[in-house]
């Protein structure tokens, strides 16, 4: 099998996944000891982990202005929502794009744009369905406020899903990230709302499969109108 081939398969795995697959491949080798047939299906479930944690490598878009996909997912909502509070964003209702990953998605988060953490928020909460629109109201998170080089605020939460239980946040405030750079991950199945500057129009629509780090968005320099989509 060629190095190409090779990658397509083996993904990096994300340090956060490390003891979950080593928990599973023990459990397997229980099984195939009670009974050959279960010790399969701990095959199976011990690959699944896997590629829950999988961390591959994205090219980000480089060029100025650009916001990307902080997640992996289809985006579920695009509407106007006033910021969570305790962000400190203000009370002025921005657009927010909401994307939700199921548990076959890759959950590791990337920042959107280039900028200086101006602050991370964490706030408790239930544990809804992530695709309903009160999960942002309701669920716990995990915000984080992003400012740019021109003074203007993006804000990523970061919600945890109907099966999620852990949301990490590895960034302190004051770090400077790069847009497609690495901030965190949830697991098990979760979503990332992103409340883009006033004025700002998302380049992207409800269904919408998005790849983080690489699918762009919305562009902060452009002036094109909010996009629409037909299913095939």
């Amino acid at each position: 099998m060629s190095s190409d081939m090779l990658s397509t398969v083996i993904k990096p795995v994300h340090r956060e996944g490390h003891k979950f697959i080593a928990i599973f491949a023990l459990v397997t080798l229980v099984l195939f000891l009670i009974w050959p047939p279960l010790g399969w299906i701990g095959v199976i479930l011990t690959v699944w982990c896997y590629y829950f944690f999988r961390d591959p490598v994205r090219h980000t878009p480089s060029r100025a202005g650009l916001v990307i996909s902080p997640a992996d997912g289809v985006v579920s909502l695009i509407e106007p929502a006033v910021p969570p509070a305790e962000m400190e964003m203000g009370d002025t209702a921005l657009t927010r794009v909401s994307v939700f990953m199921n548990v076959f998605n890759c959950h590791v988060n990337r920042a959107p744009v280039p900028g200086r953490v101006a602050k991370i928020a964490y706030r408790p909460g239930k544990f809804l369905n992530a695709s309903l629109d009160k999960a942002s109201a309701d669920n716990e998170r995990n915000g984080m406020v992003l400012e740019m080089a021109d003074g203007r605020l993006l804000g990523v939460v970061q919600i945890a899903g109907l099966v999620a239980r852990r949301i990490l946040c590895e960034v302190p405030e004051g770090q400077q990230l790069s847009a497609g750079e690495r901030f965190g991950m949830i697991r098990f199945g979760s979503r990332l709302d992103v409340y883009l500057p006033e004025g700002v129009e998302p380049l992207v629509a409800v269904g919408q499969t998005m790849i983080a780090g690489e699918t762009v968005l919305a562009d902060l320099q452009g002036a094109e109108p909010r996009r629409l989509a037909v299913a095939r």
